[in-house]
């Protein structure tokens, strides 16, 4: 039966089909394996996408790096689990719910916390799936059976079952502190989740009057609305220009409110006046000097960031009006002295872009420090590694000046904080699950804490939640530690640093099992409360012009557009050759569209396969390894009876030891550019033309020569695809199982040997030989193109090899030599032909084309001159651009590079096109 390969390569029509089948047929679930297993095992947890994401091109970088990764474990005979969720994402989520009330004109408080929590879990179940119907269509090999979601009942008990436990462990506390406040999202949000902008702002300087005297003391300021909520004035103690003012009080301008003139180091004498408000409740600076100095927290504005009662007659003004209003009235009584440009870093919320206020307010934090210390150390002593390596020093800086983590949010959905408060007596109750009454006084009205924890919280457990903790699982001994991780750096403080510090602290005294760990090449020394033992810290995708991708730029990438265009397959190999560690990725669609033309190529190799296979032996499989043979090296049945077997066999165990040695350091970029090297440029365009004489024969004729030439073309090509597969998945499971015709030894490609390389398969002499034998054709292929020879027409040339055993070499394979450079005949000669015209010489060997075209000197005299000339006069026009210091001051990079660029082309041609000349005359 023919191999049924259709003619043209369609991306779309076969990668839903084998997308949909490995989902169908559960390919990837892993079963958790009995005591005694001695596989190895790889396990993987995916950062998991929020519940409101859709992808884009992070998500297929890091999600195409993370397959690649599993794929060649899996292949390579470990248990790899790829264990995908998604996150609630509670601002995110909550957002996106409170967008679609508003469309009907509500909003959560019209529901109640009850009713807009059943709103936000109905808006998941219809929404909240799609970027896993994505991952689906990419073909991810993660386990579907173990997708979790962050707010499950069971993920839900261990979170509150850590919150219990740190706060009985006096490293959770309830208090007062400045945060970051979002008036828009109505929560604190962590520093990690505000970003910075630089702008255009302004600096005022008001004055105060000291009572007492006819002086005033002046400050400057970039927030005047908050002067509302002063209660000091700080000066240093060593600034000489204020010592006579120590003790006294000011009076605040518009409110009419004595305060202290206080001496504290927040004052420096060589900044502005050297005289600084203190407006502890609303600057996390001034709250540590109000703490310090024991000063009034007056809160001078609400949630949403208008002003309230204690700003006097501004109240329920939005803090921007306020300041306008404030500073009309400093001017009119005269308090403002100056107003100046100052550039600011505005704070604003990663979310929804509103700036950040910061606020005064009561919040849980956890002590930071003790986790912080053990995180530290299982990177500082190699228990985790991190790469790229200057990722770790930044992980370590960060750690070791860190402060206590903020982790309530003032949201509605989101794990809510497992405390009570007491009606009757205000008593404070942590417990796992709803008291019945208060442990104080027995009342039995307790209303729990409205507060939800942060996001990054409940994340930060994934690694050992998602294995059953805290009840002790089988899975945990398995599968915990996890191997890698492999996630963006934004993220490293997120949730990197924080599954290392709850890891480390939960799960100490956690042993892997024993076998397993041998099986892994783990020392017992290890420790295993660890979350993962390496982290790898992928690019930034940019555009083609480097730049970051933003909707307001107009220049984002839409992976799913770009997949419809060239295929998921030419879409994950631009990004896995791209990849380099540490380097961003500057996307483009001409290196997608390049790589697709490599898929194109792989299927007419095959069909090419297919079309001689079944002409020769139909039904030909690939051979197996037997029982005797070193499993998954090299190429099983391949028979290297030529040199261009025995080099093409070479290269391919060198091409996979290449490749399995960079993918097991994350260095995707040279084991995608390995891959291409050799399937496009050795096996594709040197062996398949090399073999295609040996695998025709005459009807009736003995066809052995053939078999034996179409086996070795079958064995290699189902190991060369075997070793593409975890980069392109989908045209490698359709030629493969092509290849089998319903018979293959696995339902997928994706669960056969990943090659090996074999030492006893390497052939240097044979690799050296075709080096000097590709050489000598690509010459005559040169030298056949500078003497323009029309392609039909074959020539003789001639050879001078000094060397006895490389003149054989090239008799043995005239007919390479022959068919690919299109010569008529090889003569060899005793004496060196370098010198020739239509010559060139080489170390191992001369070759000359003997071939004479008849030409009119004068009109190609005339050709040449004009050709001259007019390089030389865009040259000029170069150089006078070049030279022109007021056009190099104001054009953009690019073009100034473009004309140095084509200045060196002209030069060249240039130089040419004289030579060109000279030898004519």
């Amino acid at each position: 039966m023919p191999h049924e390969l259709p003619k043209a390569y369609e991306p779309g029509a076969i990668e839903t089909r084998w997308a949909e089948y490995w989902v169908k047929e559960k390919l990837f679930s892993v079963k958790t394996p009995p005591a005694g297993e001695t596989r190895p095992v790889f396990t993987l947890l995916l950062p998991p996408p929020n519940v409101t994401g859709r992808l884009h091109m992070g998500h297929m970088l890091n999600q195409t790096q993370m397959d690649i990764v599993v794929r060649w474990h899996r292949m390579r005979g470990f248990i790899a689990l790829w264990l995908p969720g998604t996150d609630h994402a509670g601002i995110a989520t909550q957002m996106m719910v409170e967008r679609d009330l508003a469309k009907e004109g509500k909003n959560r408080r019209d529901l109640g916390r009850d009713k807009f929590i059943a709103r936000v879990w109905q808006w998941k179940k219809l929404y909240g799936g799609a970027i896993f119907d994505q991952m689906r269509r990419l073909g991810a090999s993660v386990d579907w059976d173990r997708e979790y979601f962050t707010m499950d009942e069971n993920l839900s008990h261990a979170v509150r079952e850590v919150f219990v436990r740190l706060y009985e462990e006096g490293l959770i506390y309830r208090g007062k502190y400045i945060v970051n406040w979002c008036p828009r999202c109505e929560t604190a949000i962590s520093d990690l989740e505000v970003k910075h902008e630089d702008v255009a702002g302004k600096l005022w300087e008001i004055r105060y009057p000291v009572i007492g005297t006819n002086e005033f003391i002046t400050v400057a300021t970039t927030r005047p609305e908050t002067m509302l909520g002063d209660t000091a004035i700080a000066v240093n103690v060593k600034d000489e220009r204020y010592t006579h003012l120590h003790g006294k009080h000011v009076l605040v301008p518009l409110m009419n409110r004595e305060v202290p003139i206080i001496t504290d180091e927040l004052a420096q004498p060589e900044f502005g006046t050297g005289a600084v408000k203190v407006t502890p409740a609303h600057d996390p600076n001034d709250f540590q000097a109000g703490l310090r100095h024991n000063l009034p927290q007056m809160d001078v504005m609400d949630e949403h960031a208008r002003m309230n009662q204690n700003a006097g007659a501004y109240a329920g003004l939005d803090r921007f009006e306020a300041r306008k209003r404030v500073l009309a009235d400093l001017q009119e009584q005269g308090f403002l002295v100056t107003e100046k440009d100052h550039a600011l870093s505005i704070g604003k919320c990663d979310r929804c872009g509103t700036i950040v206020e910061p606020r005064l307010s009561e919040q849980w934090f956890i002590k930071i420090k003790p986790l912080a210390d053990r995180a530290i150390k299982a990177v500082e002593s190699g228990e985790i590694t991190i790469v790229p390596d200057n990722y770790r020093q930044i992980y370590l800086n960060w750690m070791k000046n860190i402060y206590d983590w903020c982790i309530s949010r003032q949201l509605w959905w989101g794990h809510r904080i497992p405390a009570w408060t007491c009606e009757s007596c205000r008593q404070l109750t942590v417990a796992r699950e709803a008291p019945p009454k208060c442990t104080k006084c027995g009342g039995g009205k307790l209303e729990q804490v409205s507060d939800v924890l942060d996001t990054w919280f409940s994340s930060g457990l994934l690694p050992f939640t998602t294995l059953g903790w805290p009840d002790k699982t089988r899975d945990q001994a398995v599968f915990y530690p996890t191997t890698l991780l492999i996630t963006a750096y934004e993220i490293l403080f997120f949730w990197v640093a924080r599954m290392i510090m709850f890891g480390c602290h939960f799960m100490q005294g956690h042993e892997q099992d024993a076998a397993i760990k041998r099986a892994n090449g783990w020392s017992d020394k290890k420790d295993d409360s660890v979350p993962f033992r390496h982290v790898y810290i992928h690019a930034l995708v940019r555009d083609a012009d480097r730049q970051k991708m933003s909707k307001t730029k107009g220049n984002v990438i839409d992976p799913l557009e770009i997949i419809e265009r060239f295929g998921t397959d030419a879409t994950r190999f631009t990004l896995a050759a791209m990849a380099a560690p540490g380097t961003d990725i500057a996307f483009s669609e001409s290196r997608t569209d390049g790589y697709r033309a490599f898929a194109n190529k792989i299927w007419n190799a095959a069909r090419f396969m297919f079309m001689n296979v079944d002409r020769i032996e139909p039904g030909l499989r690939p051979g197996r390894m037997s029982e005797d043979d070193r499993p998954h090296m090299g190429v099983a049945g391949f028979q290297a009876s030529t040199l261009e077997d025995r080099w093409i066999l070479s290269r391919f165990n060198r091409a996979v030891s290449d490749v399995n040695d960079a993918l097991a350091t994350y260095r995707f970029h040279e084991a995608a550019n390995r891959i291409y090297d050799f399937f496009w440029g050795e096996f594709c365009d040197w062996y398949l033309e090399l073999i295609k004489p040996r695998l025709t024969f005459e009807e009736g004729a003995d066809k052995s020569v053939a078999l034996k030439a179409a086996s070795n073309l079958v064995n290699l090509f189902d190991a060369s695809l075997r070793l593409l597969h975890p980069v392109m998945p989908f045209i490698t499971e359709e030629i493969w199982q092509a290849i089998y015709e319903g018979t293959a030894p696995y339902k997928s490609i994706a669960l056969a040997e990943y090659p090996q390389a074999d030492e006893k398969q390497l052939n240097l002499a044979a690799e050296t030989e075709m080096a000097i034998l590709q050489d000598l054709i690509v010459s005559v292929r040169n030298l056949r193109a500078e003497l323009k020879v029309e392609p039909k027409v074959k020539v003789p040339i001639e050879v001078f090899a000094p060397e006895l055993g490389i003149r054989k070499m090239i008799e043995q394979n005239h007919g390479a030599v022959e068919r690919l450079g299109n010569v008529e005949k090889i003569a060899f000669v005793e004496s060196s032909l370098a010198s020739r015209p239509g010559a060139r010489g080489t170390a191992r060997f001369d070759v000359h084309v003997i071939y004479e075209r008849k030409i009119d000197a004068a009109a190609e005299g005339d050709r040449l001159t004009k050709e001259l000339e007019k390089i030389e006069n865009e040259l000029a026009n170069n150089q006078k651009q070049l030279g022109n210091e007021q056009f190099l001051a104001k054009a953009p990079e690019k073009v100034v590079e473009g004309l140095r660029r084509r200045g060196q082309e002209l030069l060249v041609l240039q130089e040419k096109t004289q030579s060109k000349l000279k030898e004519l005359r």
